[in-house]
C-alpha cells in the first residue's frame, strides 16, 4: 500500500528553531480577496486539541513568505471555514458509526 504524501513545509519558530508543518488546506476568500493557508505542526494544546495556524500567502510569489493575519474580519472568515470542516468531519464520523451499527 502506497503511503499518502503529505504537503509539508518548514518554518522558524520564535526561538529560531526549524519546525515542520503540514498544510491542512488553502483557500481564497471572495470576501477579503486574499489567499489563506491553514496548517499544523501536530502539537496539542492543554485540552488535547491539535494546534492549527493560519496565515496569508501569495501563490504567485515563489518565496512562500507567510503573512500574519491581523484583522478580526479575516479571523472570522477562517474560523467559519474551520468550524464548517470540523462539522463535516463529525458528521462523517457519525454516519460511519451508524453504518457500522454502533
Amino acid at each position: 500500500m502506497e503511503e499518502e504524501k503529505k504537503n509539508t513545509f518548514k518554518v522558524l519558530n520564535d526561538k529560531g528553531e526549524e519546525i515542520e508543518c503540514e498544510v491542512l488546506f488553502t483557500f481564497k476568500s471572495e470576501e477579503t480577496g486574499k489567499n489563506y493557508i491553514a496548517y499544523t505542526d501536530h502539537k496539542q494544546d492543554e485540552k488535547g486539541a491539535t494546534q492549527v495556524y493560519a496565515s496569508i500567502f501569495d501563490p504567485e510569489k515563489p518565496d512562500g513568505k507567510l503573512i500574519p493575519i491581523e484583522t478580526d474580519k479575516e479571523w472570522a472568515v477562517i474560523n467559519n471555514i474551520l468550524e464548517s470542516l470540523q462539522e463535516e468531519v463529525r458528521k462523517a464520523s457519525q454516519d460511519k458509526d451508524e453504518a457500522d451499527g454502533q
